[in-house]
């Protein structure tokens, strides 16, 4: 039998190899008939029964024939495997369907097929194949889930071929595998009006000109329906075709969200632990913006920026959302702790300035990480930090009075240096900190005798 990959290697074993391979997938059924008729074959020899030679021989020969003409057999087997979705939310389902065609021109005999997967996505899937004719097609599916985020290898495919008598079983594996991304758990979110927002992209309405002077204009070519007074005529006459002003290009809404990944900043492991509600706190951040027509860039502890592309390192306007979106979520999947001890080299990044609004999610921190995270505040017209205290993340819900218990000291310093800082206690709703971190906002405008945007 062949199979896609690797059948035609093992088509091409010698003779002395083919005889091993058949004998090494002789079951317990087949050793045991092949132990049998040996001892038959020596009783027959002692006690010199004639007839008992011949049942021996019977015994010892049905488990070799099966066996030969098992491994002779050519049968090609064509596999494949599609996921439904490749990219799923931790702790939900995804839909592994195998398909599996008769490409030769013989029926196969009973197929059990065996598909490869992690012991994190559930139990071994096993199907058993009945009958195919030449060139049929048979399909199944099973489901898998995993409430840790992850890339998972599936596959490859195995086949097990059997005889009518049971005495011979041969494993054939196809080649190829496929990858199941496992993606943190994304919260909605309300779309209150955080400051930092770049007015002119949705809410607000300030714009970026494209022109300093009339010797600064920049025009393009005349396009149907366009203002004709907007024409540029010295323009239009150095051309020789009608020219017309640029319009104002509205300045895209930037977003920043720093995750801070440093190891010795989380307690405990494991999908409720604190470090893996930060890294769906991010993801669902992430996709809120997107959704909202920003420019989003994921930051961490170690001056990684996600996606990365062009000067700036934002998802520009030129990309799509979804693309971005898959792209930040792929990086979150796979994302661990850094060894990092500090927020240093995530400032470094940050001291261009223009980062838009700056959302942060936070581990432990001490007095000097505090300093640094002030210092970033002063590079972004918008800051919201969300600390996770360890010392409150792993207490009982009912055994923590609030949620500024232990780190109260760091968020006082956070919003002294201009953060919106909230405290996140265990099993917290991210869109319920979202909605409080848009009202403590708004209280500290109306204190300081600004307008919220």
């Amino acid at each position: 039998m062949t199979t896609a990959g690797t059948g035609h290697a093992e088509a091409d074993r010698g003779e002395k190899g083919g005889i091993r391979t058949a004998l090494a997938g002789l079951t317990t059924r087949g050793r045991s008939f092949l132990a049998a008729g040996v001892a038959a074959a020596v009783c027959s020899y002692v006690l010199g029964q004639s007839d008992l030679l011949r049942v021996g021989l019977l015994l010892a020969v049905l488990p070799l024939v099966c066996a030969t003409v098992l491994y002779r057999t050519r049968y090609r087997v064509a596999g494949s495997r599609r996921l439904s979705p490749a990219r799923v939310p931790a702790g939900s389902e995804a839909r592994v369907h195998l398909r599996m065609d008769n490409v030769s021109r013989l029926p196969t005999g009973l197929l059990m097929l065996q598909d490869r997967v992690p012991y994190v996505l559930g139990p071994r899937p096993r199907f058993v194949l009945d009958r195919m004719e030449a060139g049929g097609r048979r399909e199944v599916s099973y489901r898998v889930r995993s409430d840790l985020r992850g890339r998972y290898p599936l596959g490859p495919l195995q086949l097990r071929l059997t005889d009518p008598f049971g005495m011979c079983e041969l494993t054939r594996s196809f080649s190829t595998y496929d990858t199941l991304t496992v993606i943190p758990r994304v919260e909605p979110l309300a779309p209150v009006r955080l400051s930092g927002e770049a007015k002119g992209y949705g809410d607000g309405r300030q714009r970026s000109l494209a022109l300093a002077g009339e010797d600064d204009v920049i025009p393009r070519g005349y396009r149907y329906g366009d203002d004709l007074r907007r024409v540029h005529w010295r323009s239009t006459a150095r051309y020789g075709e009608l020219m017309v002003r640029r319009e104002e290009q509205p300045q895209r809404a930037r977003c920043t969200v720093l995750l801070d990944t440093r190891g010795i900043a989380y307690r405990g492991a494991g999908p409720d632990s604190a470090f893996e509600w930060a890294v769906s706190g991010a993801a669902s951040v992430l996709v809120h913006m997107l959704e909202r027509g920003y420019s989003v860039r994921l930051l961490t502890d170690t001056g990684n920026a996600v996606p990365g592309e062009g000067g700036d390192g934002f998802a520009g306007a030129s990309q799509e959302s979804a693309d971005a979106a898959g792209l930040m979520m792929d990086t979150l999947a796979v994302i661990d702790h850094s060894d990092g001890a500090g927020l240093s080299r995530a400032y470094d990044v940050l001291r261009g300035g223009n980062e838009g609004l700056l959302v942060a999610f936070l581990g432990d921190l001490d007095e000097e990480q505090a300093a640094v995270l002030g210092r970033m505040r002063r590079r972004s017209p918008g800051a919201v930090a969300f600390v996770l205290d360890s010392d409150t993340w792993m207490r009982e819900p009912s055994d923590v009075p609030g949620p500024l218990e232990g780190s109260g000291e760091r968020l006082r310093m956070l919003r002294e240096a201009g953060w919106t800082a909230l405290g996140v206690p265990r099993d917290a709703s991210l869109d319920e900190l979202w909605r409080q971190a848009d009202r403590e906002r708004r209280g500290m405008a109306a204190a300081s005798g600004g307008e919220g945007p």
